[in-house]
């Protein structure tokens, strides 16, 4: 089976691209770098650097591959940015894929896993999401995710094709050949991780006072490989479960503070801690209900917020990173 995997120079795309090779399946990327590293796209996948929502560069790949299946990672992904330039998600994270999906239906190409996002839903009104809670986003990015999700329902209706939408919560953890490496970092587990290995002299925390255990906003952290393993049961899975929305997440929240106390106790070294305000666009607390993915795939986390903790400073020790 041949695998289009846009976006797979990034974090997520590269550790889907590693596993796919260990299968055997037959592998094509494109990536236009901005954020993904061209060394993270491992021999024998086949590259296209450019922007994956050419279509002069599109139809170039698919006329000249028989793609049977797209993996869609590629997009804006930073919510404090999303709020102060949405331009650029809507142009990427919408226009961009209209594109994509435009010419996989020229070419046949009818199936597709989504990378989504738990930024669907905004605030929580209550604790853990599923996938029927309300969907009021409270930022662009969000926003951006949403639309694509209804556009692949329509799209689904008029030609047929199958799509299934995996709503991230906190992707993290890295494998031994990849992880988190971009130009600006906003996550917490990396800038932790690098605070630990004295890449930065201290650790921000944005918010203090939000209605959580310690005042500092809740995630679910879920393991880079637990999420791509859910793409790799997709291809078998897209014809029974075509249109559905999957969470992918862990079912259980770690605060901000709690992370930093859990890296310092792994590593016996006490983090230097400075408080910032609140970004705007972030909710207090987010974790998932993983029930229907458990449900119909019978997948389940395999990875714990120490195994995240661990391979994220395996991987950043690491100064070819």
């Amino acid at each position: 089976m041949n695998i289009l995997v846009t976006g797979g120079a990034g974090y997520i795309g590269s550790v889907a691209i590693e596993k796919l090779l260990m299968l055997g399946f037959n592998v094509f990327c494109v990536d236009n770098l901005s954020n993904g590293k061209s060394k993270a796209i491992e021999s024998p996948c086949t590259f296209y650097n450019g922007n994956f929502g050419d279509c002069d560069l599109l139809e170039k790949i698919f006329s000249s591959n028989r793609i049977d299946f797209v993996f869609h990672f590629a997009g804006e992904a930073n919510v404090p940015d999303s709020i102060i330039n949405p331009s650029k998600y809507y142009l990427t994270n919408i226009i961009y894929s209209i594109n994509l999906l435009d010419k996989m239906i020229e070419h046949g190409v009818t199936k597709i896993v989504f990378s989504s996002s738990a930024a669907v839903y905004g605030n929580p009104v209550y604790l853990p999401i599923d996938e029927l809670h309300s969907k009021e986003p409270i930022n662009p990015y969000g926003s951006t995710k949403l639309v694509f999700e209804n556009i692949m329902k329509d799209y689904a209706s008029a030609y047929g094709l199958e799509h299934i939408s995996f709503r991230y919560f906190c992707a993290s953890g890295a494998t031994s050949k990849h992880g988190e490496s971009r130009n600006y970092e906003s996550h917490l587990i990396p800038n932790v991780i690098d605070h630990i290995l004295k890449k930065k002299n201290e650790i921000y925390v944005y918010g203090d006072d939000f209605e959580t255990i310690d005042g500092s906003g809740v995630r679910d952290y879920v393991h880079v490989e637990d999420i791509v393993d859910a793409h790799i049961m997709a291809i078998e899975k897209i014809k029974r479960f075509s249109g559905k929305k999957y969470n992918i997440g862990t079912s259980s929240g770690f605060s901000v503070l709690e992370v930093i106390k859990e890296t310092e106790n792994i590593f016996m070294l006490k983090a230097n801690i400075r408080i910032k305000k609140r970004r705007e666009g972030d909710p207090p607390i987010l974790i998932a209900s993983c029930k229907l993915i458990k449900s119909d795939f019978s997948w389940a986390p395999k990875k714990t917020l120490i195994d995240i903790l661990i391979s994220t400073y395996e991987w950043r020790k690491n100064p070819l990173y």
